[in-house]
């Protein structure tokens, strides 16, 4: 084992489900506003997922709501995040679904459920 990962193995946390490109999640993530805190729920479409494995791991998550678009990128490994529910599998061939980003409409949403 290299000493990087000896160093950041007791960080990783080990609930995270398995997920990829073209899956459909529902994040819920600690929200601080003031002294409070609360859940918020952020449901849609994983559009990417950069380095999957480890501490510096990303994902984006892309949903729309009245017809704007909304991107928000994830950092795997957070603290803000309370967990991560899979809704429904993809079956797409890319890694990165940049080109959702150009769809109008529900064809966005429009992705063949994986068996």
């Amino acid at each position: 084992m290299d000493k990087t990962y000896e160093a950041t193995s007791k960080y990783i946390k080990s609930k995270i489900p398995d997920f990829s490109s073209g899956d459909t999640i529902a994040v819920d993530v600690k929200v601080r506003e003031g002294n409070k805190e609360r859940i918020q729920r952020f449901e849609g479409v994983v559009i990417a997922r950069h380095r999957k494995d480890g501490l510096n791991g990303t994902f984006t998550v892309r949903k729309v709501t009245n017809g704007v678009g909304v991107e928000r990128i994830f950092p795997t490994q957070s603290p803000m995040i309370e967990s991560i529910n899979v809704k429904r599998r993809g079956k797409v061939r890319r890694s990165k679904l940049n080109y959702l980003k150009n769809v109008k409409g529900a064809k966005a949403a429009r992705i063949e459920e994986r068996r």
